[in-house]
């Protein structure tokens, strides 16, 4: 007999892993998502240590190891002149640090490993199509209302509901976090391309980070190494809608027509770009009563860390373990959880909106930060996340 009833919202990174990690502690799930099925699109996105190993734990290093890709190392360069900055050391050092590896991968990869082990664990039900409109807390359970495509309502009771609805999160409200979240004044352009057309010495098993102050752009190979994921941010006072507006290729070469010859031939590949605007939101409330949020859905983070999908899947793992007893006390374990994972997202939401600032600075503050690049050196660029990446979920 399951210990305790969870219903799920959104059947993203967060919310699949979440659901695979509670089954795994003898819940019976049900993860109900909005969309009436999983599509290919989406970017590229990195598995720093802190996610990989949990992914690992949770048996499915086999499968991720045949769609992800292991830079060696990320290259930083001047956006304008293409020379060198720093580096960051990865591959062998990043797993033998920290006992695991610094992955890259196509999200829609990611997204069919979790799914296909959703879909083999007996213990999760799968409800697709079901758009999420009312959530209540109760002393003794709390409650779903949603609707499906057809318009039928339905109601849904369960010992407690967990939130991986996403930045525009309709669970996060039920928390009295009404407030929506802050574009940031950044436009990010995505697209891959066949890694074969990429320019020689762009080609390699590396990351490839440009900083300057009209914007920096990221690469990196994903689909097993025959893509390449590319992201071009720029700055603007308005955002777009939606997460995947059409973007016009000749606008985003025009507005990096200064940058080296090198970057500009590689923006130059693809054909078809995306654009979506970044958010955040201040990390304040992770549960409450039988309710819990994960993710995007309690703390949207800019992406200038890498660790959007980390902090999900650390969450989820954080109140798998937490919910493991054999009669937890929910409401109390739920206090324990926010409590654990609060500090750290308002950490790693701080760093990001940082480094946004640092990688697009210029003159005095750019000749700064390029010497401390320099006198850090690869590995020391890589120590001094060691609080990031070295994360293991407090006993």
């Amino acid at each position: 007999m399951p210990r305790l009833s969870i219903a799920v919202v959104g059947a993203g990174i967060g919310g699949l892993t979440a659901s695979l990690a509670l089954a795994r502690q003898g819940h019976a799930v049900t993860l109900v998502e909005r969309r009436t099925g999983f599509s290919e699109v989406g970017a590229g996105l990195q598995l720093s240590p802190n996610a990989s190993r949990i992914l690992i734990g949770l048996g499915l290093g086999a499968a991720l190891r045949r769609v992800a890709t292991e830079p060696q190392r990320v290259v930083v360069r001047a956006l304008r002149s293409g020379k060198p900055i720093g580096q960051v050391t990865l591959g062998a050092f990043m797993r033998e640090r920290f006992d695991a590896p610094y992955w890259v991968v196509h999200r829609a990869d990611l997204q069919t490993v979790l799914l296909d082990a959703v879909r083999s664990d007996p213990a999760i039900r799968l409800v697709m199509g079901r758009n999420v409109e009312t959530v209540e807390d109760g002393p003794n359970e709390a409650r779903l209302t949603w609707t499906s495509a057809s318009g039928a309502r339905e109601s849904y009771a369960a010992d407690m509901i967990v939130g991986a609805d996403g930045v525009w999160s309709q669970v996060r409200r039920a928390l009295g976090d009404g407030k929506p979240p802050t574009f940031r004044g950044y436009i990010a352009w995505r697209s891959t391309f066949e890694r074969a057309a990429a320019p020689v010495e762009l080609a390699g098993d590396e990351t490839g980070l440009w900083l300057g102050p009209l914007g920096h752009v990221v690469h990196y190979p994903i689909a097993g190494g025959r893509l390449v994921n590319v992201v071009a941010i720029e700055r603007s006072p308005t955002p777009v809608e939606g997460w995947a507006a059409p973007g016009d290729r000749d606008e985003l070469l025009e507005r990096y027509a200064s940058a080296a010859s090198a970057l500009r031939a590689l923006l130059s590949q693809p054909q078809e770009w995306l654009r979506w605007s970044l958010f955040d939101h201040p990390a304040a409330r992770l549960a409450g009563g039988r309710i819990a949020l994960l993710g995007d859905a309690a703390h949207p983070v800019l992406p200038f860390l890498a660790q959007g999908a980390a902090l999900a899947i650390e969450e989820a793992a954080t109140l798998a373990l937490l919910l493991g007893q054999d009669r937890p006390e929910i409401p109390q374990a739920l206090a324990s959880y926010e409590k654990l994972r609060l500090g750290r997202a308002s950490r790693v939401q701080n760093e990001a909106r940082r480094n946004g600032r640092i990688y697009h600075a210029g003159g005095l503050m750019g000749f700064g930060r390029n010497q401390v690049m320099r006198h850090l050196g690869p590995e020391g660029m890589t120590r001094r996340y060691d609080w990031l990446y070295g994360f293991r979920i407090p006993a």
